[in-house]
C-alpha cells in the first residue's frame, strides 16, 4: 500500500510541477494581439529609403509597389531584436511571426529578408538583390505589403529584418 501512495504522491508532485507553470516568453514575440497591431512604430530615414528602394526596383519590373504596413513592421522589429540579443544572423522562429501576422494583419502568406552589418539603404538593398532567394522574395508579384526594421547593436552594426505579406 505505502509503494502506491508513494507513487500517486510523486505523480500528483510532478503534475502540479510540470502543469501549474505559465508557459515561459521569452519577450521577442508578442502573445497578445493588442500588443502586436497598437505598438507604435515610426520609420527612420534609412527604413523608409529601404521601402522606396524595393518599391523602385519593382516598378521597374512591371510589378505593382507594396503598401508599407505598421503591423509587418512591428513583427520585424521583434526579430530585429531578438537577432541583435543573440548576435546572430537568423530566421529563427519564423513560424510564429509569419502566424503573428496571419492573425493580426489578414496574411496568406509571409516571407522575410534579413541582413547585417550594411549602412546604406542602398547597399543592403543591393546585397538582397545580388541574392538569388532574398531577389526572388523582393520581386514577387504576390506579395502586397511589407514592414521592415533596421537596428543598430551596441558596436553600430546594423541589423536588419524586412517582411513581405501578401493579404
Amino acid at each position: 500500500m505505502k509503494p502506491h501512495i508513494l507513487k500517486l504522491s510523486l505523480v500528483v508532485f510532478l503534475s502540479f510541477v510540470l502543469f501549474s507553470c505559465s508557459k515561459e516568453d521569452d519577450g521577442i514575440y508578442l502573445n497578445q494581439t493588442a500588443e502586436v497591431v497598437n505598438k507604435n512604430v515610426t520609420y527612420s530615414k534609412i527604413e523608409n529609403d529601404i521601402l522606396d528602394l524595393v518599391n523602385a526596383h519593382r516598378t521597374s519590373l512591371g510589378l505593382s509597389t507594396l503598401s508599407k504596413l505598421d503591423v509587418v513592421s512591428g513583427v520585424a522589429d521583434g526579430h530585429t531584436e531578438y537577432m541583435i540579443e543573440t548576435g546572430t544572423i537568423s530566421h529563427d522562429n519564423f513560424d510564429e511571426r509569419a502566424q503573428e501576422l496571419m492573425d493580426n494583419a489578414g496574411a496568406k502568406s509571409v516571407a522575410e529578408n534579413v541582413a547585417y552589418g550594411y549602412t546604406t539603404a542602398e547597399s543592403v538593398v543591393n546585397g538582397w538583390l545580388n541574392s538569388p532567394e532574398h531577389k526572388a522574395i523582393i520581386e514577387n508579384p504576390n506579395f502586397t505589403h511589407f514592414g521592415i526594421s533596421t537596428e543598430a547593436n551596441n558596436d553600430g552594426r546594423n541589423f536588419f529584418t524586412q517582411m513581405f505579406i501578401k493579404k
